[in-house]
């Protein structure tokens, strides 16, 4: 097994020297996505109509079948392109001791490549709390989710998801959060690797106090993931999703089109998906909105589909 060396020259050499095994794809993938990582507009074929957003796949819509080891990570490009979606969101934890793990990356690479799929970002969680109230421990976070960053870069990503966990009180944990952010944000400028946050949780699910910590980051590779059901603070506490969303969306490097069941239109009941797609594109978002199905009635690839159908819907009945 061959390992990233730790020196920051021969990293980023490794990364500018990684597979070239679809580098021209990864290339005009990127070119053919503008507004991927922001505000743009969104691929189609030559001549075409722009699309008004495209539709990626995060691959905690199979977590239960990944935990169970009924689909393996490596196939998960495959399993995206067989749907009809280029372009993937990985999570950490189903390749948790692969992030320096070149032999491993280059596989990934090169199915990703052979699917022509975009691996897009990859979420991260487990390696500690980028707002920890102690310095010692909150450098440690940050340090810890360097290998998550060149991994990104590495696969031709653009991006790493974040957590925003912190601890003390509202102002606090502004201060905290946007102290590792900025910090982890300056490391992954140096390869071009945005840092987005997702409402995940605590306060990081108030979306006045994420964009206070956004805003004192201060950076433009800093910015949000709005997850349309994370919106839950703490027992007896939740933030109203579409206020969330519409605050979030002013620095969104991406969004996670959450989704938990449907009716027998395919409409989604738990939520208004037409007003939170309109909140979306109102916002100038034209680039990839994720399908992250986490419903438990219907099966995980009939659960992406009718996410998948909602959001073609979606796109239709805006783009009218």
């Amino acid at each position: 097994m061959v390992r990233l060396p730790s020196r920051s020259v021969d990293r980023r050499r490794l990364i500018r020297a990684s597979t070239a095994l679809g580098a021209g794809f990864l290339a005009s993938r990127v070119a053919a996505a503008a507004g991927t990582a922001g505000k743009g507009t969104g691929a189609g074929p030559p001549g075409a109509k722009p699309l008004l957003f495209k539709i990626s796949l995060a691959q905690w819509s199979l977590h239960k079948a990944l935990f169970t080891k009924q689909v393996d990570n490596l196939d998960f490009a495959k399993i995206a392109n067989g749907l009809g979606i280029d372009a993937v969101e990985y999570v950490n934890q189903f390749f948790k001791d692969k992030a320096t793990d070149t032999k491993y990356l280059a596989e990934m690479k090169r199915r990703a490549a052979g699917e022509g799929v975009w691996s897009s970002l990859i979420m991260i969680d487990g390696e500690g709390k980028l707002g920890d109230p102690e310095a010692g421990q909150r450098k440690l976070a940050v340090d810890n989710h360097h290998k998550w960053v060149d991994a990104s870069a590495y696969l031709g990503g653009h991006t790493i998801r974040v957590n925003a966990a912190s601890e003390g009180s509202y102002d606090e944990q502004i201060k905290l959060a946007a102290d590792g952010l900025r910090r982890l944000t300056e490391y992954g400028e140096k390869v071009g690797i945005n840092v987005i946050v997702e409402n995940h949780g605590g306060l990081s699910s108030n979306g006045q106090w994420l964009m206070a910590v956004i805003k004192l980051v201060d950076h433009p590779r800093c910015g949000t993931l709005p997850d349309f059901g994370n919106f839950h603070i703490k027992d007896g506490e939740d933030y109203d999703p579409y206020k969330g969303v519409e605050e979030m969306m002013p620095r969104a490097l991406g969004v996670s089109a959450k989704s938990m069941d449907f009716d027998k239109k395919g409409e989604e009941t738990t939520m208004d998906y037409l007003r939170l797609m309109k909140i979306v594109t109102a916002a100038g978002y034209h680039g990839y909105v994720g399908i992250e199905y986490s419903g438990s009635r219907l099966s995980e690839m009939d659960g992406i589909k009718a996410t998948k159908a909602l959001l073609e819907r979606a796109r239709t009945r805006l783009s009218a």
